[in-house]
């Protein structure tokens, strides 16, 4: 046998890994029972959402405090600049996490990915922090023209300047907040990122009575709440990495440009961009349209989606939540844990959209009735709830495929997923509106979420054979690092894995 590829037995394992330890986050991960494992992942995702709606309702009314409307008008123009921002962070923080989540899968039978995610983790931070700082510099340079893009009228303009432009002096911090959010849940720490951001709600809450109230510096003093309370996110994330992850790392020695990694990241990243700009343009449409039927409808449309807002929240806990889980599995080629955790998250899914549409079409009167008393505004409100509740039906499910496709790799479907809502929403609402008037901008989205979910059926059908390729492969290589061998060369660096047929054919 040659002395350049002998067959030297490798340690067992320990017979306790981190994966199998309970109560450790990648055993949420790795072993634990679904329903708990979900959970763990889920609650907690919900819970600081909810708690971010909360905060922007709270937010508004330091502002209306002030009892200037151009100040009011100023968040909400840069809404939509702010949406683009959580987007770029989405690009790294998403497309990075669901990488970071198959090849800690992958990791339990091949330690030496733990370098893979170290540098998937180095470019996903360091990515967000460049982009963001290239975005900020050039949206400073061209703040009057962003301005005026974003619609602020003259009045409004002084007002949205100086929110748009303290924002985009930390949209490095607020792209890099959203990334490492993203990267820790990748690892299943899942309550560290609802601590995080629920201090960070509190911690904003705290500056904006320093910046508004307390000192007169209006909108500005907003944003910079919004940037500093951020700034302490990136902080607690950093620091809670460095000592308490096993496989994530920050340092720029691991950055890297890789194919490797580029490839697979931003083929997932870039569907939440997408989905992003979509989701502002769509929002913009939709009001457009509806200002023509006067403020009965806006104010009916507007108190709809808040109330719609928690049940979304608790579905979106869901299927944003599960993707670790379902990532882990497919990277370790657990075909089972796989299964188990797409079946109970689509019927907890199922549960959540059935019992909170049925009860709140049921109701849907006594509901709106706490936040308006016009009767008009109840009767149209009844209707469009109605609507956006049977969306959520529909788009619960489109999300949970969604998460899947990112899940497992499958970056092109991913980006269908993403792009078709906007490309569908777009058509069918300005159609619907030009046919069917006020009715047909109400179904618009209860339409477009219906095809969105059949589209994905179909594509996770096609995909189905390919998805089951790649579980195994991940099973065959895991069986491989199981057998204990591994081929070593002549200078000492631990080769693949061989199989024992192919070692047996080597001697």
């Amino acid at each position: 046998m040659s002395t350049t590829n002998l067959e030297t037995p490798v340690d067992p394992a320990p017979a306790t890994t981190e994966a199998g330890v309970a109560g450790t986050d990648r055993w949420y991960l790795a072993s634990a029972p679904i329903v708990r494992a979900l959970v763990h992942l889920c609650v907690p995702m919900a819970a600081a959402m909810i708690v971010g709606a909360i905060y922007n309702v709270v937010n508004a009314g330091f502002i209306g405090s002030l009892h200037d409307a151009t100040l009011l008008a100023a968040i909400t123009f840069a809404a939509p600049l702010l949406g683009l921002v959580m987007g770029v962070g989405g690009v790294f923080g998403v497309g990075g996490g669901a990488l970071i989540s198959r090849l800690l899968g992958a990791s339990e039978h091949d330690p030496a990915r733990a370098d893979e995610i170290r540098r998937v983790s180095s470019f996903a931070l360091w990515g967000s922090v460049i982009t963001g700082a290239v975005l900020g510099g050039l949206g400073l340079m061209l703040l009057h023209p962003l301005v005026s893009l974003l619609g602020a009228d003259a009045a409004a303009v002084p007002a949205t300047s100086s929110f748009v432009g303290v924002m985009l002096a930390f949209v490095p911090v607020l792209a890099a907040a959203f990334c490492l959010e993203q990267l820790v849940r990748a690892e299943g720490a899942a309550r560290q990122v609802m601590v995080a951001l629920i201090a960070s709600t509190v911690a904003n809450v705290v500056f904006d009575i320093l910046f508004i109230l307390v000192l007169p510096w209006g909108v500005a003093g907003a944003a910079l709440a919004m940037g500093l309370s951020n700034l302490g996110v990136v902080a607690y994330f950093a620091i809670w990495l460095h000592r308490r992850s096993a496989h994530l790392s920050l340092a720029p020695k691991w950055f890297t440009l890789s194919p490797a990694v580029l490839k697979p990241v931003f083929g997932v990243g870039v569907g939440e961009l997408l989905q992003s700009g979509f989701l502002i343009v769509t929002a913009l449409v939709l009001n457009n349209l509806a200002v023509a039927y006067g403020d009965t409808a806006l104010a009916a449309m507007g108190v709809a989606v808040r109330i719609a807002q928690v049940p979304e929240f608790l579905v979106m806990g869901v299927t944003l939540g599960v993707l670790p889980l379902l990532a882990y599995a497919y990277g370790k080629g657990d075909r089972a844990r796989l299964r188990s955790a797409l079946r109970v998250s689509a019927i907890t899914v199922g549960g959540i959209v059935a019992i909170s549409a049925t009860t709140l079409i049921v109701f849907s009167e006594q509901v709106f009735s706490v936040f308006v008393d016009d009767r008009s505004v109840l009767a149209l409100g009844a209707t469009i709830l109605t609507a956006q509740l049977v969306a959520m039906v529909a788009n619960g499910f489109a999300g949970l495929i969604t998460s899947f496709f990112q899940a497992t790799g499958r970056a092109s479907a991913a980006i269908v997923m993403s792009l078709a809502q906007g490309v569908l929403f777009i058509p069918i609402v300005i159609l619907g509106n030009l046919w069917f008037g006020l009715a047909g901008i109400i179904w618009a989205l209860t339409l477009t979420e219906g095809i969105v979910l059949v589209v994905g059926i179909v594509m996770w059908l096609v995909s189905r054979r390919a998805i089951e390729r790649g579980l195994v492969e991940s099973a065959a290589d895991g069986t491989r690092a199981e057998d204990g061998t591994r081929a070593v060369d002549a200078e000492g660096a631990v080769a693949p894995v061989v199989a024992p047929i192919e070692a047996s054919a080597n001697a």
